[in-house]
């Protein structure tokens, strides 16, 4: 969506956070994948995913190794019995996964007259409950792809949300005059989001719940 000016002046500025490691103590992705396959078929799954590890190790490319993964453990999923089991792995898991020191930086700047946004290479449909759980203005993150049933294809239906496509994001979203007020993030991941924030934050929580 783009920028509009609003009533009282113009759109206020982003603040944004990445959410894997930053709002979160490890992959949420990985996370919820683990949580919603039974463990016999978890192991299968792994095993099946060894050439792209392997692959991995030579392209280095996240985006190829996570789709690889979502291909072998989400694969023919319907979108509404994802969603629920989305909803259902942030009402369990949220405590358990969220950095006390992240919510409470985010909640200060819940106060001032700001844009949160979560900015995450992890799929929107497994971030989004957290999302509302914490109250974001918005959330970019990586679309998976439906079939024409509504299945999941194991496919991304945009680029990996990592690296300079946050940037892309955020800039697609928000249109020209996007102005980042601050951002937060934890892996190089994050260079090209914290290059254009104003007060750049890397690796700043630790907190663990």
């Amino acid at each position: 969506m783009a920028q509009e000016r609003e009533a009282d002046g113009p759109v206020p500025p982003v603040v944004a956070f990445d959410f894997d490691g930053t709002l979160t103590v490890k992959d949420s992705y990985t996370a919820f994948l683990k949580w919603r396959t039974p463990k016999g078929a978890w192991i299968l799954g792994g095993l099946k995913l060894v050439p792209a590890a392997l692959a991995y190790l030579v392209h280095r490319d996240r985006g190829r190794i996570k789709a690889a993964a979502t291909k072998v453990y989400l694969a023919g999923v319907g979108r509404e019995r994802l969603e629920a089991d989305a909803r259902e792995f942030a009402a369990l898991h949220s405590r358990s996964l969220l950095r006390p020191d992240a919510v409470i930086a985010w909640k200060r700047w819940r106060k001032e007259r700001v844009r949160l946004v979560i900015v995450t290479a992890s799929p929107d449909i497994v971030v989004a409950p957290f999302a509302r759980g914490l109250g974001a203005d918005d959330l970019l993150g990586t679309p998976l792809h439906f079939d024409e049933r509504g299945r999941v294809s194991g496919a991304f239906a945009s680029p990996n949300c990592r690296g300079p496509e946050k940037v892309e994001r955020l800039r697609a979203a928000f249109g020209p005059d996007l102005r980042v007020r601050a951002a937060y993030g934890d892996t190089s991941g994050d260079t090209e989001m914290l290059a254009i924030a104003e007060e750049p934050y890397f690796r700043v929580f630790a907190g663990k719940p």
